[in-house]
């Protein structure tokens, strides 16, 4: 497939955009900019897709994506619902690497700078006390003016390449070619899959879906996910089972059914392969507040 590309608009008057959105929901398209992002969850639930990586995202979540890296937010169903009237928040900083001027970020004051930016490339997960204080500068540089405001981003950015409070979202190397001449492809498999992962998803069934054979689907998705679509398709069921886990009092048992697992001893295999601990283990690990 052929991400997105979404074109930001730029206000005359600055060299870099920071924007509050409050929406029914996160824009749901596999898709990718030539600007870093910087993206605080402020309100609002789901899973987010950033290159090879799947991951829920919850409130007071940050993330650094790096340019051209492709991503998706698909908020929870409950957001999704005809009738809802619950809204996603989220704060985010869109700027180019050269905002400043094609030469700034290549000062030698700013290599940290410049390495951050080659860090995000593979997204950067921003945690802890570094994400509480970058949050706040985020904050009031959605009101800031004229210098203040390059003075906030810069101190923004400083701040978390300084840090040791962050984690690399996708594999290490991932590299991802386009070509223009594809469709919509993967927004159709990615939200078929979101739809009926609860359910028996056939190789057969997901080839009809993107419109090609089973042996070239295979083919297909390894190329652009850089995973099979069966790990693919195992981790989002894990996934939203971590979920259930930390969020509800479900019996494992129940939860392993509705995340597609027609098989309890498969269901705690496959955890402890991916999570590294038990399903009972995960959800005392959450709800005792570790």
């Amino acid at each position: 497939m052929k991400p997105h590309l979404l074109k930001m608009s730029l206000h005359h008057e600055h060299s870099f955009n920071i924007r509050h959105d409050i929406a029914a929901h996160f824009y749901n398209k596999w898709h990718y900019h030539p600007e870093i992002e910087l993206v605080y969850i402020v309100k609002g639930t789901g899973r987010q897709f950033i290159g090879d990586n799947i991951h829920h995202f919850k409130k007071d979540d940050m993330i650094l994506l790096g340019a051209n890296l492709p991503h998706l937010w698909r908020s929870d169903e409950k957001y999704l619902k005809k009738n809802s009237r619950l809204k996603v928040e989220a704060i985010i900083i869109h700027l180019t690497p050269d905002c400043f001027g094609a030469d700034f970020f290549s000062l030698p004051e700013n290599r940290e700078l410049k390495r951050l930016f080659e860090r995000a490339q593979q997204g950067v997960r921003v945690k802890n006390n570094t994400r509480n204080v970058v949050s706040e500068w985020m904050r009031q540089l959605l009101v800031a003016q004229k210098g203040e405001r390059i003075i906030l981003l810069l101190r923004i950015l400083n701040t978390i390449a300084q840090s040791r409070q962050t984690k690399p979202v996708c594999s290490k190397g991932l590299v991802f070619r386009y070509d223009p001449s594809e469709t919509d492809r993967m927004n159709t498999i990615y939200q078929y899959i979101m739809a009926n992962f609860s359910g028996k998803i056939t190789l057969g069934q997901i080839a009809r879906v993107a419109h090609i054979s089973p042996h070239a689907f295979c083919r297909y998705f390894k190329s652009r996910i850089k995973k099979t679509f069966s790990r693919f398709l195992m981790e989002v069921r894990i996934g939203h089972a971590c979920k259930l886990l930390a969020e509800t009092n479900e019996p494992v048992s129940n939860i392993c059914y509705q995340c597609g697992f027609n098989n309890f001893s498969n269901f705690n295999r496959h955890f402890k392969a991916l999570r590294g601990m038990t399903p009972l283990a995960h959800r005392k690990y959450y709800q005792d507040g570790s």
